[in-house]
């Protein structure tokens, strides 16, 4: 009995893992997204608001059954993989109630669309590349934190007396040198005004671009290139092993045969 449903279970997750399942999940996930977008318009809503609801608690169902059976299949070992219990909480929180206090998770519905991440192994490559990449990404940012501190206690000590509202305050010139490090109407908005009255304020905001923008943000760019192509790598390694233990297998089948 025992055995014929550990039988029944991997033919279970071997349906869940075909191809035509996966798409058709990830087709489930765009629709809901679809529909989701449409219930923002409330004109949309009162010509085919009741219809919108229905198809979004019915691709809200297939999202349960879809969990509901890979429990089965797997069992305890649903819950050993990171995505699975990902795609847990994001139907976890989409069943719970949005009334009263709970009505901010009306709006965290949309949140199913990452489930586009977890169905999609492109997808996922991407942000497995990326989570690597935090290690390293987290001693750049501490980098770009000092550098900011740094520049927001200069600003606020050399222009603060006369532009308050850019860098009178600490929080208010690390703003503003956040707006300066996006490139976002730093000359024109900001430093040619300052400009005006302290004619050698080049001599800081340039260089505070040059290592920011130029040097330390381009830093976290590579970090997640060499992450994501460092995450391909292993995972043509793991291709070509697959294929190389297939191969042998095929060979030691034939040996057999050859044998008898």
């Amino acid at each position: 009995m025992t055995r014929d449903f550990a039988t029944t279970r991997q033919i279970l997750a071997d349906w869940l893992d075909r191809p035509r399942i996966r798409q058709f999940i990830i087709g489930v996930i765009i629709f809901n997204a679809i529909l989701l977008g449409l219930e923002t318009s409330p004109e949309v809503m009162g010509t085919a608001g009741t219809i919108i609801l229905t198809l979004d608690w019915i691709c809200l169902a297939i999202f349960v059954i879809e969990i509901a059976l890979k429990l089965v299949a797997h069992g305890a070992r649903f819950f050993r993989s990171g995505w699975n219990v990902f795609d847990f909480l994001i139907v976890g929180i989409a069943l719970m109630p949005a009334t009263h206090g709970l009505s901010v998770l009306r709006a965290l519905r949309i949140l199913r669309v990452l489930r586009v991440i977890s169905a999609a192994p492109r997808l996922r490559r991407v942000v497995e590349g990326f989570v690597t990449a935090l290690p390293g990404m987290g001693s750049v940012f501490l980098l770009m934190g000092i550098i900011f501190y740094i520049g927001a206690v200069m600003a606020t000590k050399l222009f603060g007396a006369s532009f308050p509202e850019w860098f009178g305050t600490l929080g208010a010139s690390f703003y503003s040198l956040f707006q300066i490090m996006t490139l976002e109407s730093w000359s024109m908005g900001i430093v040619r005004p300052v400009m005006d009255v302290y004619p050698y304020a080049w001599l800081f905001f340039v260089p505070f671009i040059m290592v920011t923008t130029f040097a330390v943000v381009n830093l976290l760019v590579g970090l997640i290139v060499n992450s994501m192509q460092d995450a391909h790598a292993e995972e043509s390694n793991a291709a070509t092993d697959a294929y190389r233990d297939e191969v042998l297998e095929r060979l030691r089948k034939i040996e057999e045969r050859l044998g008898k």
